[in-house]
C-alpha cells in the first residue's frame, strides 16, 4: 500500500490506530524503506514523510490545531451512496488527507466520531468490500481524478 500511495502522489503517511488495527503489522522502518524505494523507482523527488502511529481520537482531537486548513476524506464502507463523486463534488480545493480503514473496517463508534467532525467528509468506494491496499489505490485514483492533478 505504501508504494502505491507514493506513486499516486501522497506527501505524508500517518498510520492511525483504530479498534481493528493490527498493531503487530505496523513496521515504520519497512514503511520508510518502501517510500524510498517507490520514490527511486518512480522518480519522485519529494520523499513523503512517515509519521509515528497515532490513535484515531488523538488525530481528531489535534486536527484543528495542526491541520486547520486540511480536509479529511474518510473512506466509509458504510456510506449509503455507492458513488464517491457526489461527496467529492462538495469539497473545495485545498490540502486533503485520506483515511483508509483497517482490515475489518472501522468500528461503529469510530464511524460516528468521524462523521461528527466538521472537517471530515465520508466517501464511499463502491459496492465491494476492498482490502486496505486496494481501497487506498481506489480512493487516491478517484480523488486525483476529481480534485487532484489529473484534472
Amino acid at each position: 500500500m505504501v508504494q502505491k500511495a507514493v506513486e499516486m502522489g501522497v506527501g505524508a503517511l500517518r498510520p492511525v490506530l483504530t479498534q481493528h488495527t493490527q498493531v503487530s503489522r505496523l513496521n515504520l522502518q519497512r514503511m520508510e524503506a518502501n517510500v524510498i524505494e517507490a520514490c527511486e523507482q518512480c522518480g519522485v523527488l519529494a520523499v513523503p514523510t512517515v509519521a509515528e502511529p497515532v490513535p484515531l481520537r488523538a488525530v481528531l482531537k489535534n486536527w484543528l490545531t495542526t491541520d486547520l486548513d486540511r480536509h479529511l476524506l474518510f473512506c466509509d464502507e458504510g456510506e449509503a451512496s455507492q458513488n464517491p463523486l457526489g461527496a467529492l463534488a462538495q469539497i473545495r480545493e485545498g490540502p486533503l488527507a485520506v483515511l483508509i480503514g483497517p482490515e475489518g473496517g472501522f468500528a461503529e463508534e469510530e464511524r460516528a466520531l468521524l462523521r461528527s467532525q466538521r472537517f471530515v467528509t465520508p466517501i464511499p468506494l463502491g459496492p465491494r468490500v476492498l482490502r486496505a491496499d486496494t481501497a487506498a489505490v481506489a480512493a487516491l485514483a478517484v480523488i486525483q481524478a476529481v480534485l487532484g492533478d489529473w484534472r
